[in-house]
């Protein structure tokens, strides 16, 4: 089935006894068994619950792999595929990174001994030279959070399974309709769920999708022993969401371009525009490759670090919060706010200034949007 298939039928025909088309809540924590000895299936919520069940088989299908977890929180998820890493190991990660995910790797995990180094993974010659005796994994984010860089997934595996490591992609920017990572080889690709998926700004969650079922079994235990697991109401949210997740990337993706463009035209207060479907973009021809589309995040930069708060506190219509991927317009203050736990001097190397606005470009008429961005242009100019 195409994609927009699956994604319609996600969890329907998952309760054979009713018939129902959505998957119920099952609201219980606990099963009754039906004999000693025998299981339904299920026992206990943590280890597994039928709502979730259904998301975890949809998500699995939708990345092409073999296995879905569902979890309480995008760090929740990535908390539990670290967890596959031990004292000793060294881990690759992409310099331009969700500041959460920095947060872990550098205060959890390179204090239990962990090593990580954090290159430009769009920079493939940088990779291989970051490798290793004990390189046990590859982190990619492509496209990167906040500045966009675009790192060809298939290149990067290609050095992964040359030297045995696993390739692991945050794939929460682009989600399944437009990029599918374990097609491209690689072994595992999490989510915030929270994001594109749920898609409307009303629950927080992580997914992980292993490549083989073996890889599965190891993340599934985590799940299971940590238990930081989704609930049954927010897995239904999450499947009730999934399935205008196609009519809703096409949009942000419209939107977004249309936006992007408008931006590169406003060059007495906008320096720079990161979009990788502009064609200037320098990932824009593997974004060709290896995706479907170009997504609905985009950042700038403004010439004058005045206009920053000037922008955050007049703009009517898109709302200055944190998150992305819902269908309302956000903008963020990634510097403040989403990379605030990375060291100044490290976002300055990497381009996260004071001047810098990522940009979830919601479902609205474009024109709307555009519109609220000059006006507040306008009065600055004045």
């Amino acid at each position: 089935m195409h994609i927009e298939t699956l994604l319609v039928r996600s969890g329907v025909g998952k309760d054979p006894s009713t018939g129902s088309i959505t998957t119920p809540i099952y609201q219980s924590s606990t099963f009754q068994h039906p004999r000693l000895g025998e299981s339904t299936g299920y026992d206990y919520s943590r280890t597994a619950n039928p709502t979730r069940t259904a998301l975890e088989d949809a998500i699995a299908a939708l990345e092409s792999g073999a296995e879905g977890y569902a979890f309480a929180s995008g760090m929740a998820a990535i908390a539990a595929v670290f967890s596959l890493f031990k004292s000793g190991d060294h881990l690759i990660a992409s310099e331009d990174l969700y500041g959460g995910t920095y947060r872990i790797l550098s205060d959890v995990l390179e204090n239990s001994g962990i090593q990580v180094s954090y290159v430009n993974t769009g920079d493939i010659e940088a990779v291989n030279a970051a490798v290793q005796s004990n390189t046990k994994a590859v982190f990619i984010e492509t496209p990167t959070n906040p500045l966009m860089q675009v790192t060809d997934i298939a290149a990067v595996v290609d050095i992964a399974k040359s030297h045995r490591f696993l390739t692991i992609v945050d794939n929460t920017f682009m989600s399944p309709y437009h990029q599918r990572p374990i097609e491209l080889g690689a072994d595992i690709v999490v989510h915030s769920a929270s994001k594109y998926i749920g898609g409307h700004n009303d629950v927080i969650a992580g997914l992980v999708v292993t490549r083989c079922s073996e890889l599965g079994e190891k993340v599934k235990f985590y799940q299971n022993a940590i238990g930081a697991i989704l609930g049954p109401q927010d897995s239904w949210l999450l499947l009730r969401g999934v399935k205008t997740l196609a009519l809703r990337m096409e949009k942000h993706q419209e939107n977004a371009l249309e936006i992007a463009r408008w931006l590169v035209e406003q060059t007495d207060v906008v320096e720079h525009v990161y979009y990788p479907g502009l064609e200037t973009h320098p990932g824009y021809e593997i974004m060709k490759k290896q995706s479907s589309g170009f997504g609905g995040m985009l950042s700038f930069s403004v010439r004058e670090e005045d206009l920053v708060p000037f922008l955050l506190e007049h703009l009517k219509l898109i709302t200055f919060a944190e998150s992305l991927g819902g269908v309302e317009s956000l903008i963020t203050f990634p510097a403040r706010q989403t990379h605030a736990d990375i060291p100044e001097e490290i976002r300055n190397a990497i381009g996260v200034t004071n001047r810098l606005l990522r940009f979830s470009v919601g479902i609205e008429n474009a024109n709307d949007l555009i519109q609220d961005l000059k006006e507040v242009f306008d009065a600055y100019r004045k």
